[in-house]
């Protein structure tokens, strides 16, 4: 007599059990796929952030990498293999004639950078990323630089260092072993003259 009262009971209670159960395991379900998400989210992230490296200052390139063996046309009209400098101090120095800072700037690099050291085992070399050629040889002659300029108007040589958006002036300093030791980007005194101290202990 208490079996039959009592079975309908357990039945209920069993039916609730497995239901909070089928809760429960659901629950821990939507659990796991939300976390899955967000750490797939994460890697994908890491990764993106991994393939397109930048500062925040445009460039691609660290101190520390080496850089690739740029072929660069001189406006002299020559060709020049940055790897035939292995051994020398190098600073490639992006400008262009539409930019203001460059215009500030390569004085100082004519003057306090080239001219002092251009008798070492130290070259500057201007790289010019306008899109016009014919624009190049007229600015580099207004400015009264003595220091070698490459073209580069499809900005190829600029996107070994620097990402799409970025703009000049900027200078790479190259050690012997053709490894980056410094970047600067616009004209900023200070970090100026601290170019110049790391080229200056390169050469001595």
């Amino acid at each position: 007599m208490l079996s039959f009262f009592f079975m309908p009971i357990c039945i209920f209670l069993n039916e609730v059990s497995l239901s909070f159960a089928t809760f429960i395991k659901k629950m821990i379900v939507a659990i796991l796929k939300k976390h899955m998400f967000l750490l797939t989210s994460l890697i994908v992230m890491s990764q993106v952030h991994a393939q397109s490296p930048h500062d925040a200052r445009g460039y691609i390139s660290e101190v520390g990498d080496q850089v690739p063996n740029l072929e660069l046309k001189m406006i002299d009209s020559t060709t020049l293999s940055l790897y035939d400098l292995k051994g020398k101090v190098v600073v490639l120095q992006f400008t262009a004639s539409w930019c203001s800072v460059c215009r500030t700037e390569m004085p100082h690099l004519e003057t306090e950078v080239w001219l002092p050291n251009k008798d070492d085992e130290f070259v500057l070399i201007g790289i010019d990323i306008d899109k016009d050629a014919n624009k190049v040889i007229p600015f580099i002659e207004s400015m009264h630089i003595t220091y070698p300029v490459a073209y580069d108007a499809d900005k190829s040589h600029f996107y070994n260092f620097a990402s799409e958006q970025a703009g000049v002036t900027r200078n790479i300093v190259i050690d012997q072993e053709m490894n980056i030791v410094f970047q600067t980007r616009l004209f900023d005194p200070v970090e100026f003259d601290e170019m110049k101290k790391v080229i200056s202990a390169l050469l001595h």
